[in-house]
This record gives C-alpha cells, sequence and structure tokens, in this order.
C-alpha cells in the first residue's frame, strides 16, 4: 500500500532550460565573418559540428542550419569570387552578404523564441 502512496505523489520535474548562447554566438560569428573575410565563420562551422546532435531538437535544427549556411554561404562567396573577373561577382558578392544576414537574424529570432529556424532545409532564405 505505501507503494500506491508513494507513486501517487509523484513530483514531475520541468525540463532544464535550454543554453542558446553558443547557437547566439556562432551566428555572431557568421555576421563578423563578413569583416574578417570568412575567418569567423569557420571557427563557427567547427563549434556548430562539435555540439550537433546534444541538445533538443529544436535547438539541433539551428546547428543543422548554421552548418549549411556555412557551406551553401561558402559555395555562394566563391562563386562571386570567381565572377568578380566579369564584374558581375560584385553584385553577387552583395547578395550573398544580404543572404547571410537574412539567415542569422532568422536564426536569432528562432533562438529568442525556443524553436528551430523555418526552412532549415533551403538553399535560399
Amino acid at each position: 500500500m505505501s507503494d500506491n502512496l508513494q507513486n501517487d505523489n509523484v513530483v514531475i520535474e520541468s525540463p532544464e532550460p535550454v543554453d542558446t548562447t553558443l547557437p547566439m554566438v556562432i551566428y555572431a560569428l557568421y555576421l563578423a565573418s563578413i569583416v574578417t573575410g570568412g575567418l569567423t565563420a569557420l571557427v563557427g562551422v567547427v563549434i556548430a559540428y562539435v555540439y550537433r546532435g546534444k541538445g533538443p531538437e529544436w535547438l539541433d535544427q539551428h546547428y543543422r542550419y548554421q552548418v549549411r549556411t556555412f557551406w551553401i554561404g561558402l559555395l555562394y562567396f566563391c562563386l562571386s569570387g570567381v565572377l568578380m573577373f566579369v564584374l558581375i561577382g560584385f553584385v553577387l558578392w552583395l547578395v550573398a552578404v544580404v543572404w547571410l544576414v537574412i539567415r542569422c537574424v532568422k536564426g536569432f529570432k528562432g533562438l529568442q523564441e525556443k524553436r528551430s529556424p523555418e526552412n532549415v532545409d533551403t538553399w535560399l532564405v
């Protein structure tokens, strides 16, 4: 009978609050990469790879989004660098910068709302 009493008085603990500081730092590193020529983005993607899969589902989606942002951004910036010889690369570089800023802002917003970013698999924004 005492077992039933103990089972009826089970206290359900709320899950621990999730620390979103590291993903925010990664987004900030990506934004800083515009000025540093991509060096801080390299640090950010390494951090994202290390911490991917070690949190709740919505936070793991942010790490996945950050890894995809790095690789797709690398492709866009390399393509714009090659096309600078024909002068269209300058416009494409500016478009790539705007693309990066929009993705980082969307990521920041998702972190503040404690949800995964929208359209994680997209190549656009």
